[in-house]
């Protein structure tokens, strides 16, 4: 397993997210000598409780995120952040969830990617049944080492590059990275498609609290 990164773009106050700026940002990308290597997309989902009165407190999570991975297609991970947990389930789950109708889906967001040679990708981040851009993200992945903590230098060095390139740009915004906290999931230092899903959900919430998904 590699080690990734999930940087979330944040823009400057008063500007929108929109295809000119995802355009520009896939032109940094290709600067990197990359090249396009195919399209993916997946869903991911915000489940809510299906309460029929919800001012009653309740044992159920107010909420959580279920996320399906490109390396992982036969599973489903679903991330409670309040409570920081994960779990891996079967990719079958999703039937399940759509029988027993405890809970009901909130956001959907599709994802689109381009990869290159570092193994980064351009994430667009769409609604359910939409096509309208609502954030970008940026995934970086280093395949040599599954260690976290050794790869952390090299990914902060990397990241240097990285703004180095945008800055040249002058963007309305930047990229930022959502602190996952990997310990409070109890996840050890070598890397796993649970780190991802988690750092996933953290970016992602971001964006839903973010202008660019409320509006």
């Amino acid at each position: 397993m590699t080690v990734k990164w999930i940087l979330h773009w944040t823009p400057t106050q008063g500007s929108v997210v929109n295809s000119q700026i995802l355009n520009e940002i896939s032109q940094c990308v290709e600067s990197f000598n990359a090249v396009k290597d195919g399209r993916w997309k997946a869903t991911l989902t915000f489940y809510r409780p299906n309460l029929r009165d919800p001012t009653i407190p309740s044992e159920f999570p107010r909420d959580f995120l279920g996320i399906s991975l490109l390396e992982q297609p036969n599973k489903y991970y679903f991330i409670i952040r309040g409570n920081k947990i994960i779990l891996e389930a079967d990719s079958t789950i999703l039937t399940i969830m759509e029988k027993l109708q405890s809970y009901k889906s909130k956001v959907a967001l599709n994802f689109e990617y381009k990869m290159g040679d570092f193994q980064m990708k351009v994430v667009k981040v769409v609604p359910n049944q939409g096509e309208s851009l609502r954030g970008i993200l940026i995934e970086i992945e280093y395949l040599p080492i599954s260690s976290i903590e050794k790869a952390k230098p090299i990914m902060e060095e990397f990241l240097e590059l990285w703004r180095e390139v945008m800055s040249k740009k002058s963007l309305p915004g930047h990229f930022s990275q959502a602190e996952p906290h990997f310990a409070e999931y109890k996840l050890p230092d070598n890397y796993t498609s649970q780190h991802t899903a988690i750092q996933y959900a953290a970016a992602l919430a971001q964006l839903i609290a973010s202008a660019q998904l409320r509006g």
